[in-house]
C-alpha cells in the first residue's frame, strides 16, 4: 500500500503532470477512491472519469507546462499537503499552488487545490 506522501507525489506527477491518457488513467485507479472528489476554484468534480477529464484540459489549455512539487508533502494523521508551481519547463511558473488531500484505506478521497498568490 502506498504512503500518504507517495498519494500526493502520484497525485501531482503521475496525473495531473501526465499527459499520456492511457498512463494517467492507470495512476488514477491505484491512487484515488472510486469516488473521489476534487475542487479547485473553477469547479468540483467527481470520480475516476471526471478527474481524468479535469486533467486532461489543465494540460490541454496549457501546453508545454509542467507541474512541479515547492516542498514536501506534509502530514498529519489521514490529511496531507502538497505545494506546486505550475508553467513552462525550466522557466519561472505562472502559476502557483497547493493541494490538500484525505486519505483513507489507502487512496486519496478528496482534493482540495488552492491557488497561492503573493
Amino acid at each position: 500500500m502506498a504512503t500518504i506522501e507517495q498519494l500526493m507525489q502520484a497525485n501531482l506527477l503521475e496525473v495531473f503532470n501526465e499527459r499520456d491518457g492511457e498512463r494517467r488513467r492507470a495512476a488514477i485507479a491505484r491512487t484515488y477512491a472510486p469516488g473521489v472528489r476534487f475542487a479547485d476554484p473553477e469547479e468540483t468534480v467527481q470520480g475516476h472519469d471526471a478527474l481524468d477529464a479535469k486533467a486532461q484540459k489543465i494540460l490541454d489549455d496549457a501546453p508545454g507546462f509542467v507541474f512541479v512539487a515547492d516542498g514536501p508533502v506534509r502530514v498529519t494523521q489521514d490529511l496531507s499537503y502538497l505545494a506546486w508551481s505550475f508553467g513552462p519547463e525550466g522557466a519561472a511558473p505562472v502559476v502557483r499552488g497547493a493541494d490538500i488531500a484525505l486519505v483513507a484505506d489507502g487512496l486519496i478521497t478528496s482534493v482540495h487545490t488552492l491557488l497561492l498568490t503573493d
